[in-house]
């Protein structure tokens, strides 16, 4: 069928032929200009002067003398009125911060107000009084006099609650801060869009000089749908004067049928508005033949757009002079997902795809990197943070593609931090690397200095990267655009942010760059179109594929947020929901009429975005039309495959020379890495054979092992004076008063801070309340225990532990440290602190070796070892071994049991034997290069292990 356009192109060509020229064409965006071109060239055939092509604020604004003002001219202006209004209330003006979401409400109801021409004095009277009503609006139908009464009935007197009297306070103030507003921005010589409209309604249109300069041609207004009540009574106007035609892109399918939705606006342009449709038939496209109508239902969002390839296949390789395949996002948050499935080569062909609706800055590195800027500004200024940054956002800024910082220059400084563990860093020491880094890390003293500065860093940046010649065609498209903005913001907002608050500006900053889009690059007339579905408006394509067609999203289920209450609407004719039924319906039924090839995809799964449905659209198209439905459902089959137990051979070289280098003593084990090769083998081979460790990383969170490092070195320092001494309940008692200031040392010194430190952030005072709690439990069983010798502490341990392997005599050198050693009635005791859920029972020794065994005891293990090694290495025997476990040992207990065998005098001894025997079968296993490392049978062995995704799937 004929596309719209091009009967439009060829219809005006007939009336005017070339005095075409002297027309105006007015759309409703801008997307159409392209394609009215092509066609009136087509047509014509010879070069020829085009009209002047408008969309229709573009043509509206051009007859109105005053300059149009953005958002933020309207946000500050409506501000100063606002708080000229609370002064004069006697109340307490508001920031700008708190009132920038009421006045974004605001602004949008004062552009309702004017575009449907309502009178504002009226709409915002407080009618409480039902006689009021019937006097003051007289000329109601029965159904707006009931959803009037109704309203101010709800705030009748008596029954106001703090909420209701807030809204009657701002409700009472509205008409003057309306009237104030236009007559404050008529001062700045500036007018808003929909105040345009209001003015031109008001005036004899057709003497406007703007207007007169098309009177050797015509206004042509083609495709418009829903008008508003000033745009209605212009387009009236300019009929009767005999200055416009119009086209309406109808079908008689839902123009003539008055429960058609789709038709609404339609026929109240055409039937009473009488304007006259230039396409004056009765022609149903709709209906003129059965089409193929494909629904697809997937499980997902973004899976939605991974069955294009399917529906496109063909496509692909077509390479039309206009473009005939559109894929329409009625949900647009699907424009990565489908640009990351359409191919840019297919079968050896280039795929020809035009983006119209742009890439979105929001998603890119560059909004990242301006983002990471103002959040850079903001933790700068931070009370709390006195000038200092925080490792997370020097990470984000070093590891930016944009910054352009060398891998090796990245390293050398996330290597120095990591080494301080600086959570921290004094923003002067980044200032000190000059370049890009001062550029960046400059804290800006002045509100009205932010624009400035941010459109230096990317000014900066632009270049830096240019000269190198590492800028991506897009990311410099979106500096450039980005640079363009922040110059528009920067005239428009300067004069008004010396007073404000840094946090309001940068919000401000953000608002304006995440609505910015960079067109892709692409041809609008070939090839396949991805587009929006505003972006349809009087396009026409013989394929076209929906994506996103669920219910809620088209039509939408909300008109926007605003403060006037639906039944106010009704009575004065604002736009209400069901106009968003109408609106869509009708720009779904008219990319229809002329499609041969129709699919739409739509979102079953349902979630707290989407209740699963498709639109309502799509089943009353399916109950009506007659259309050959084909549903399909994308049938993802999940299966799981039996899970495979690792195995990794010994055998291998480098595995041969690493378990060699523990052989020959070049390296120790700790008591720690045997334990781990115990409970889970493959945990041994990832850390001490291949050497994967867990990536450091600065962090202000204390974690659990570090907790216990506290800790330790608490009870360290504590006993650090009675070292080799007998130590009293007396001598206890009086060193603990000085534990408050050991433990600030002891914090001090493991999180890298300076020692005079003296305050802490909260959580850094919580964990060393912790840490007191905990040195207080072991401290309150010394005193009970006392007196008792210290014999050392943190004992380093270094003795060798023999065992055969392959008949042959081989040993390993254990090294470990222990916490204490102390002598207790004549019995010295290995003193092992714990913080954490370690348990003092087990079952037997076997089982404490068995790698397949639920009841491994780490702890056990270890401090058995310690005993070992200090009784081989110190020549004393029977000594035994304690385990302070902090979060238990209130009960007194710190001795391990087997049953009620408890680990301790004759039982000890057998047991030291037994443990010894079993110790050494364990390490003729670990050396035997014919067993392989292996995962645990029991993943509670393996439960916080790092490398879990290594083995684990």
């Amino acid at each position: 069928m004929s596309p719209f356009l091009k009967e439009v192109a060829q219809d005006l060509y007939n009336k005017f032929g070339l005095d075409i020229q002297h027309c105006a064409i007015v759309f409703n965006n801008k997307r159409p200009a392209t394609y009215i071109q092509k066609y009136l060239a087509d047509i014509i055939q010879k070069p020829f002067f085009s009209p002047k092509i408008y969309t229709i604020q573009e043509f509206f604004s051009a007859a109105v003398p005053e300059k149009i003002a953005d958002f933020y001219l309207q946000f500050f202006t409506l501000l100063e009125i606002y708080n000229q209004l609370l002064k004069e209330e006697g109340l307490q003006a508001l920031k700008s911060s708190h009132f920038f979401p009421l006045a974004k409400i605001i602004l949008s109801d004062f552009s309702q107000i004017d575009n449907d021409l309502v009178d504002a004095n009226k709409l915002y009277r407080e009618l409480e009084d039902i006689s009021k009503i019937n006097l003051e609006f007289d000329y109601l139908t029965t159904e707006q006099y009931q959803f009037l009464s109704q309203f101010w009935q709800s705030y009748s007197e008596g029954r106001h609650k703090r909420q209701q009297e807030l809204f009657i306070q701002m409700w009472r103030r509205m008409p003057k801060l309306y009237h104030l507003f236009h007559q404050r921005l008529k001062e700045k010589h500036c007018i808003t869009n929909a105040g345009a409209y209001r003015y031109l309604a008001s005036t004899n249109i057709g003497e406007i000089d703007f207007i007169k300069d098309f009177e050797k041609g015509k206004i042509v207004f083609v495709g418009f749908n829903a008008l508003s009540k000033a745009e209605a009574k212009l387009f009236t106007q300019l009929q009767e004067s005999g200055k416009a035609i119009f086209y309406f892109d109808t079908d008689s399918y839902y123009l003539n049928d008055p429960l058609q939705e789709a038709g609404l606006f339609l026929r109240k342009n055409i039937e009473q508005l009488q304007l006259k449709n230039e396409f004056d038939n009765e022609i149903s496209y709709l209906k003129a033949e059965s089409r193929p109508v494909n629904v697809y239902q997937v499980q997902g969002q973004a899976a939605q757009a991974k069955i294009l390839n399917n529906i496109l296949e063909n496509d692909y390789l077509k390479n039309e002079e206009v473009g005939t395949t559109a894929v329409i996002l009625a949900d647009e948050s699907l424009l990565i997902p489908a640009l990351q499935t359409i191919p840019i080569n297919f079968k050896g062909h280039a795929v020809d795809l035009n983006v119209t609706m742009g890439f979105p800055l929001n998603i890119s590195t560059v909004y990242g990197l301006a983002d990471l800027w103002l959040s850079t500004q903001l933790e700068l200024r931070s009370k709390d943070n006195k000038s200092k940054v925080g490792y997370e956002n020097i990470e984000a800024f070093l590891s930016h593609p944009l910054t352009g910082i060398t891998q090796a220059n990245k390293n050398k400084i996330l290597k120095k931090l990591l080494e301080e563990n600086a959570v921290k860093v004094d923003s002067q020491r980044l200032l000190n690397q000059k370049g890009i880094f001062e550029k960046f890390y400059t804290r800006v003293e002045k509100s009205s200095q932010l624009i400035p500065q941010l459109l230096d860093v990317m000014d900066f940046l632009l270049q830096r990267l240019s000269n190198r010649q590492t800028l991506k065609k897009i990311d410099a498209e979106l500096l450039v655009k980005t640079i363009q903005e922040l110059n528009r913001l920067n005239d428009t907002i300067t004069p008004y942010l010396a007073n404000e608050e840094p946090e309001f500006v940068i919000t401000l900053i953000q608002k304006a760059l995440q609505s910015i889009s960079v067109p892709l690059s692409g041809d609008p007339l070939n090839g396949i179109q991805l587009m929006g579905l505003l972006e349809t408006r009087n396009l026409n394509f013989d394929k076209i594929v929906f994506l996103g067609f669920n219910e809620g999203i088209i039509p939408k289920t909300s008109i926007g947020s605003s403060f006037i209450p639906d039944s106010i609407r009704r009575v004065f004719g604002l736009p209400v929901l069901e106009n968003l039924d109408a609106i869509s319906s009708y720009m779904v039924y008219r990319l229809l009429q002329r499609s041969k090839n129709i699919n739409f995809v739509y979102n079953a799964l349902t979630d707290e975005t989407t209740t699963g449905e498709a639109s309502r659209i799509l089943k009353q198209l399916a109950y009506e039309s007659g259309y050959d439905f084909n549903y399909y459902e994308l049938d993802l089959s999940i299966s799981t495959e039996q899970r495979k137990d690792l195995e990794i051979n010994k055998n291998n070289p480098q595995i041969v020379e690493a378990l060699n280098q523990f052989l020959t003593k070049q390296k120790t084990i700790s008591p720690s890495a045997l334990s781990t090769y115990i409970a889970n083998p493959v945990d041994f081979f990832f850390n001490y054979i291949a050497g994967i460790k867990e990536p450091q990383e600065v962090t202000g969170n204390i974690e659990a092992n570090e907790l216990g490092t506290i800790l330790h070195l608490v009870m360290e320092k504590f006993y650090e004076p009675f070292k080799g001494l007998q130590v009293s309940k007396v001598q206890i008692h009086e060193q603990r008063k000085n534990l408050r200031a050991i433990i600030n040392s002891a914090f001090c010194e493991i999180r890298k801070l300076p020692i005079n430190t003296r305050e802490f952030s909260g959580m850094q005072e919580v964990v060393m309340a912790i840490v007191d709690a905990y040195a207080n439990i072991i401290l309150n069983r010394d005193e009970n225990e006392a007196p008792f010798k210290i014999i050392d502490l943190e004992y380093k341990i270094s003795v060798e532990i023999p065992f055969e392997l392959k008949g042959k005599q081989e040993s390993i050198k254990i090294y470990g440290i222990v916490d204490r050693v102390d002598e207790k009635e004549g019995i010295v005791r290995i003193i092992d602190y714990k913080t954490g859920k370690d348990k003092l029972s087990y079952g037997s020794i076997d089982k404490l070796f068995d790698t397949d065994d639920k009841h491994i005891n780490k702890a056990l293990i270890q401090t058995l070892l310690y005993t070992y090694a200090f009784e081989i290495q110190s020549g004393i025997k029977d000594v035994e071994p304690n385990l302070y476990v902090v979060r238990t040992m209130s009960d007194g207990n710190v001795h391990f049991k087997s049953g009620r065998q408890t680990l301790k005098h004759e039982y000890l001894a057998e047991t030291k034997a037994d443990f010894l025997a079993n110790l050494q079968l364990k390490l003729q296993e670990l050396f035997d290069l014919n067993i392989p490392f292996r995962v645990s049978a029991v993943p509670d062995n393996y439960q916080y292990s790092i490398y879990k995704t290594l083995f684990n799937q």
